[in-house]
Formats: C-alpha cells, structure tokens, sequence
C-alpha cells in the first residue's frame, strides 16, 4: 500500500505503512493463485476490501470499504488483540435478458485480521456501519496517552 507523497514527507516512512501494505500483497498473490485474475471460482472466491488505520492520541481508527454489503453481513471479532472483519459480499445476477462481457467487482467472503498494540482500550471498542464503510473506533487506555508535565 503506498501512501499520498505528502503523507510520506509529513510523517516519513512508517512501520504500519509497511505491514498493511506487505499484507496486501500477500492477500492479492494468494487470491490470484487460487481465484484466477478475475476473482472468481464459485462460492470460494475471496475479496479484499480496502482499509485505512488512522491513529491520533486519542485512538485507532480503523474504516473498511465494503460497498454491497450490509451490516448482517459483517463479523467483527476481537481476541487475544487481533482485530478481526470478515463477511461475504453475495452476487445477484440474473442473466434472463442478457449476458455479462466484464465483471470486474469482486464477491465472496473477505476477511482482515490486525495486530492491536497494548495501548488500545478493547473494552471501549465501538464500531458503526454507514453508506457501505465501517469504522472502528479503537480508544486508548487512559495511561497509553501522551501526559503533559508541568515544569515548576
């Protein structure tokens, strides 16, 4: 995953960047081995939906692109601070009056797991589904935060 060139040169390289993007890869290479370039192979295809993590000092966010689907479609779990979605984006075709030239949208099931750092509150977790994205709200514990020292 590669970051806007002004995102590098505020915040210069980061180890987030890194993983999700290394994460990404792998996810693509696997599917296309098993999936084919098109992402399809009946009801085993896979999906990976796109994911950005925004940290302050206040918490992690975590907002997932999934387009077609709704929020009875989606698992959120949280365990041993992993971080885990995952669903499935269903395919309604109905091929009575035509056929289909290109499919480029990608269904099936999707699944994305993150490594939390210790500093994250999981029993302040809350998590909202609006107009196809999903947010995850991550709260850090009150002791993670940066403190202020007054000088006497």
């Amino acid at each position: 995953m590669t970051y806007p060139t002004i995102w590098r040169a505020r915040r210069g390289p980061s180890v987030w960047s890194d993983l999700f993007g290394a994460r990404r890869e792998l996810d693509q290479m696997f599917d296309r081995a098993f999936f084919g370039s098109n992402g399809e192979a009946g009801t085993l295809a896979t999906w990976t939906p796109a994911v950005d993590v925004r940290e302050t000092e206040d918490g992690i966010t975590v907002s997932t692109e999934l387009p077609g689907v709704t929020s009875d479609d989606v698992k959120i779990t949280l365990e041993n601070g992993v971080l885990s979605i995952s669903g499935e984006r269903r395919q309604e075709r109905e091929e009575k009056d035509g056929e289909y030239h290109l499919v480029e949208r990608q269904y099936g099931r999707f699944e994305r797991s993150f490594q939390l750092p210790r500093t994250v509150d999981t029993e302040k977790v809350k998590a909202k589904f609006e107009n196809g994205i999903l947010n995850i709200e991550l709260p850090k514990s009150a002791q993670a935060k940066p403190k202020q020292i007054e000088i006497k």
